[in-house]
C-alpha cells in the first residue's frame, strides 16, 4: 500500500444511475432524468454510465435494463454505457448474448456488460422473474461460463449449433460485480475486471478487492488486476448543504429497512428527526463509505479512499431528490477530479 501513488486525477471516474423515481414523478419523468443526466456526464468528461436492474421497486425505474441502455447510448456518442449490472440468475444467458450482442452492434464499441448473481429483489418477485424456480444464483459460474461462449465460441465448442445473433464475434467487456467475496473471486480466477458495490456493502470492499487481487490469474482479457467500486458521492457548495441533498439516499434505505416501498422522498433538515438511533447505527453500516460534503471534503474523502483501496477506477452514485442539484454534484465531482 504504501507503494500506492495514484491521485484523484489519476482516476478514471464513471457514472452508475438507478434512473430514480422520486415522490410526484412517473418512470417516464425517471428516463427523461437519466439522459439528461448521462448527457451531462459525457460532456463532463466521465468515462462510463451504467445503470441497474431492480424489479418490484417504486423508488427504481431500470427493471428493463438493457432497453434503458439503449436509450442513453442513443442520446449519447462517446460515453461508454452498460450494466452495473444485469443479475444472470433473472435471465437466459443467450437472451443477454442477444441484447447485448444488439447494443454492441447498434453502437459499436461503447457497450459494457456488468454482470451480478443476486436476484435484485425480494424472493417473491424473484420466483416471478426466474426461468427455473429451483434457481438460487449457485449455478452462476456455469451461467457465466455459457454466456461468454456466446460470444465466443471458441470457450465452448460444443455449443457451436446455437449461436447468438448478433452476439457472436462481438468484444464485449464482461464484468463482475459483487457486494461479498464470491464475484471478487471468480472474477479473479477468470481475470474478468471486477466492480465492488461499496456504496451499499461498505465493510466488505477491502477483504474484496484484497481476494480479487490475490485470486488473479492473468487472461486473454486482462493481464493484471483491474477493480472498480461503486460510491454513493454527493457534493454540494457546502457540507451542511451536502447532508441535507443526502438525507434523500438516507430515507431511501431507512424505507427499504421498514419495508415501506416509496418513491425517493425529498431532503430533509435532520434525519435525526425521522430516524431512531437504532435506524441511524443501521445507516451507518449499509452508508458508511459514502462521501458527502462541499468540494473540498469530496476531495479530502476521496484522496483516503483512493490510498486506502488502491482502486483503479470509481463509479459515483449520487441519489439525489432534486435534479439540478444532482446535476451540480456531478459538476463539482468533474471539478474536483480535474484538480
Amino acid at each position: 500500500m504504501t507503494n500506492y501513488t495514484k491521485k484523484i486525477s489519476d482516476i478514471p471516474f464513471s457514472v452508475l444511475d438507478l434512473s430514480p423515481i422520486v415522490d410526484g414523478d412517473t418512470p417516464a419523468d425517471a428516463f427523461h432524468k437519466t439522459l439528461e443526466l448521462a448527457q451531462h456526464a459525457e460532456k463532463l468528461g466521465y468515462v462510463r454510465y451504467w445503470l441497474a436492474e431492480h424489479h418490484n421497486m417504486p423508488f427504481i425505474a431500470s427493471s428493463a435494463t438493457a432497453v434503458v441502455i439503449g436509450h442513453v447510448a442513443a442520446g449519447t456518442s462517446r460515453i461508454r454505457v452498460g450494466s452495473g449490472g444485469i443479475m444472470l440468475p433473472n435471465h437466459s444467458p443467450l437472451v443477454i448474448a442477444e441484447q447485448f450482442g444488439t447494443l454492441e452492434s447498434l453502437h459499436p464499441g461503447r457497450i459494457d456488460l456488468g454482470l451480478g448473481r443476486a436476484p435484485g429483489t425480494d424472493q417473491l418477485t424473484a420466483r416471478a422473474l426466474r426461468r427455473d424456480l429451483r434457481s438460487t444464483g449457485d449455478d452462476f459460474p456455469e451461467q457465466l461460463a455459457e454466456l461468454r461462449s456466446y460470444f465466443n465460441p471458441t470457450l465452448a465448442p460444443e455449443k457451436k449449433h446455437v449461436k447468438a445473433v448478433p452476439g457472436e464475434g462481438l468484444n464485449i467487456p464482461i464484468w463482475l460485480l459483487g457486494s461479498s467475496g464470491y464475484s471478487a473471486q471468480l472474477a479473479g480466477e477468470l481475470g474478468l475486471p471486477f466492480a465492488f458495490a461499496s456504496h451499499f456493502s461498505p465493510h466488505n470492499t477491502l477483504p474484496a478487492l484484497e481476494l480479487y487481487r490475490r485470486a488473479f490469474k492473468p487472461s486473454g482479457v486482462l493481464e493484471k488486476p483491474y477493480a472498480m467500486v461503486g460510491l454513493n458521492i454527493i457534493a454540494a457548495e457546502t457540507d451542511k448543504q451536502a447532508r441535507r441533498l443526502a438525507t434523500t439516499l438516507q430515507q431511501q434505505f431507512l424505507n427499504l429497512m421498514r419495508g415501506n416501498l416509496a418513491p425517493l422522498q425529498p431532503p430533509v433538515d435532520d434525519i435525526r428527526e425521522v430516524a431512531s438511533s437504532y435506524e441511524l447505527e443501521a445507516l451507518q453500516d449499509q452508508l458508511g463509505s459514502s462521501i458527502i460534503g462541499s468540494p473540498q471534503t469530496v476531495k479530502e474523502k476521496l484522496k483516503t479512499f483512493i490510498e486506502d483501496s488502491r482502486v483503479d477506477e470509481i463509479i459515483a452514485v449520487s441519489q439525489i431528490f432534486d435534479q439540478k442539484a444532482r446535476l451540480q454534484s456531478y459538476e463539482f465531482l468533474a471539478e474536483i477530479i480535474k484538480g
